[in-house]
Formats: C-alpha cells, sequence, structure tokens
C-alpha cells in the first residue's frame, strides 16, 4: 500500500490544496487527513521552518474551519488556553470568555516550551473534547483538531512530553527537509505571494463530520484484528523495549487504518494499511532500552522488525 494509490475525489482536493503550499510531502498531508477523519491528533516533530505551520493554516482554510493558534511559553497558564469567567459588574455575574482552544483546527506550537500543567489543559481537551472553567464543563467545537508542534533538536528550557500524554497522539510525524529541487520550487511559490493566500475551501465542516461517520463504518475483519494485536503484543516482549505499547494504541491502530481504507475508497481494512501506519501510530508509544538507544536502534527500526516478523493474516 502505497500514499499513491487513487484518493477520494473529496479527500484528493484537499491534498492538492495543502500541496499548493507544502512542496513534496503528500505523505505527510495525506497522513494528517488521517488523523483528522479518525478524530485523533497529531504530534509533528521537527525543525523550525520547514512548514509546520502552513500545513495546519493551509488544511484549515481547505475545510472552511475555524483555525487557531497558540504559541505555547514557560509562563502560558491553563487558563490561556481554556479560556477564563471574569466578572461582569453590570450583568453581576461572571461571563466565560473562550480560550483559543475554542477552534476546529488548533495549532499548538512549540508544546514542549510550557509547563506540564498547563500541557496538561490542552491533552485534557484533546481526549474529553470539553473544557472545564470555574467548575462548567464546555463541549469543544465539532469538528476538533490539535496538530501540537516540537522541536526535537532543543531541549534548553523545555518540558518533555511524558509518555501518557504522548499517547494521547494518534499519529507522531516528521516533515524533513525539502529536496534540492522541491525547495526551488518553494523559492519560486512565494517569489510574488504567500500561496497560502491563494487557498479556497474545497471542503465543508458538515461534510468532514459526515466523512468521520463515514470512517466508523469501515469493516475490520477479525483476522485483521488479531494482526493488529499481535503486533502489539509483540512490542511488549520486546528485548529493545522497557514498556510497549499499551491497548490505546491498538485501538489507534485500528482507528487510523479505517481512515486510511476509507480515504482510499475501501470498505475493509487490508493488512498494507496496518503496514503502512503502524511506525505513525506505535513508534511514540514505546520506551526504548538505554541500552538499544546507545547501540542506535530507533522506535521506528524496531517497528518495522515488529511488522518483518509477525505473520501477515492471509484472507481465504
Amino acid at each position: 500500500m502505497t500514499v499513491k494509490e487513487m484518493l477520494q475525489p473529496s479527500i484528493e482536493q484537499v491534498v492538492e490544496n495543502i500541496e499548493k503550499v507544502i512542496v513534496g510531502k503528500r505523505n505527510v498531508a495525506i497522513l494528517s487527513l488521517v488523523a483528522l477523519l479518525a478524530k485523533g491528533h497529531v504530534l509533528l516533530e521537527d525543525v523550525p521552518g520547514v512548514g509546520k505551520t502552513m500545513l495546519v493554516r493551509a488544511l484549515a482554510k481547505s475545510i472552511n474551519a475555524q483555525f487557531k493558534r497558540i504559541q505555547f511559553t514557560p509562563d502560558l497558564l491553563p487558563s490561556d488556553v481554556t479560556g477564563v469567567s471574569i466578572y461582569n459588574p453590570r450583568e453581576r455575574q461572571f461571563e466565560y470568555k473562550p480560550g483559543p482552544i475554542m477552534g476546529n483546527i488548533v495549532l499548538a506550537d512549540e508544546i514542549n516550551r510550557t509547563s506540564p500543567k498547563t500541557q496538561s489543559a490542552l491533552l485534557e481537551a484533546m481526549e474529553e473534547g470539553s473544557v472545564t472553567v470555574d467548575g462548567a464543563t464546555r463541549p469543544l467545537p465539532r469538528p476538533f483538531f490539535v496538530m501540537a508542534t516540537q522541536n526535537p533538536i532543543e531541549y534548553e528550557g523545555t518540558y518533555p512530553l511524558p509518555e501518557a500524554q504522548l499517547d494521547r497522539f494518534l499519529l507522531k510525524l516528521n516533515m524533513g527537509y525539502p529536496s534540492p529541487e522541491e525547495e526551488v520550487g518553494i523559492l519560486s511559490r512565494v517569489e510574488k505571494a504567500p500561496p497560502i493566500e491563494e487557498i479556497r475551501p474545497v471542503m465543508a465542516l458538515d461534510e468532514l463530520l459526515e466523512l468521520q461517520r463515514q470512517v466508523t463504518e469501515v469493516y475490520v475483519r477479525d483476522p485483521i484484528k488479531r494482526y493488529i494485536v499481535d503486533i502489539v503484543q509483540r512490542s511488549r516482549s520486546n528485548a529493545s523495549v522497557y514498556l510497549g505499547v499499551s491497548p490505546r494504541g491498538s485501538v489507534a491502530l485500528m482507528k487510523a487504518a479505517q481512515a486510511y481504507a476509507f480515504m482510499h475508497g475501501r470498505e475493509f481494512v487490508v493488512p498494507d494499511d496496518v503496514q503502512f501506519l503502524a511506525p505513525y501510530v506505535l513508534s511514540h508509544r514505546m520506551i526504548i532500552k538505554s541500552e538499544a538507544k546507545f547501540d542506535g536502534l530507533t522506535a521506528e527500526e524496531i517497528v518495522a522488525q515488529i511488522i518483518a516478523r509477525t505473520p501477515v493474516p492471509i484472507q481465504r
């Protein structure tokens, strides 16, 4: 299964829109839509300047969604994310002033630069789909999608996300630097005006909500479910892994596979879907032993080894 296969027309339009802004990152665009359709969230880990913000903005404009950006800093408070109640002397009561979390597409920029307390306020919203301010619980808009970014190089003054919070992200992606030819294309596109200004909506929010509903109807056969569980179980017994993937990881891999199959116009999941998505879904959910890290082994390589050793179900 490759990302070059034909996508559903409405989804292909969104991908083409993103490609007008982000050159040579079709794979990342498709995986971002996988998370959106599966009602999950994305952690985008890469160096500054490779187009992370533009990717999220292009996605939001393509589906005509309300875009909000939260720039995480060490002094950011949870109320700066969720909103706060302010006393109105005229009405003699407190009024809720929504925070930037109240959007459809939320960019959580440099999430590892703020305190764990503020991080947890965002991650609670991601998990529960609501925020609680002064004892009152308020639902978030639908759809609700968070793409958080962090710089993997700079560690000074940062608060790394603990494994329990990393587990809340459906996918972890890396964009990487463009090739020389792609970078020349970037220069040509921004020579006169930013291409983000030319993006027009190609999908309505109601249509997206309907697609999210249809994704849940994609059929997953029992052998495929067993295949997913076998992969996850092997991560727990791998000699290089200190802590394997939790059952939440099994659910995440199945949900992502449903979305990926749906995007390609299929009503059922095949093993290739699971194999393609497993590194993006499972790698950040494992803790690798220090001796394995010292040997240069990465979580992605361990997932690839597990997939290569796990028997693939064959349809009879």
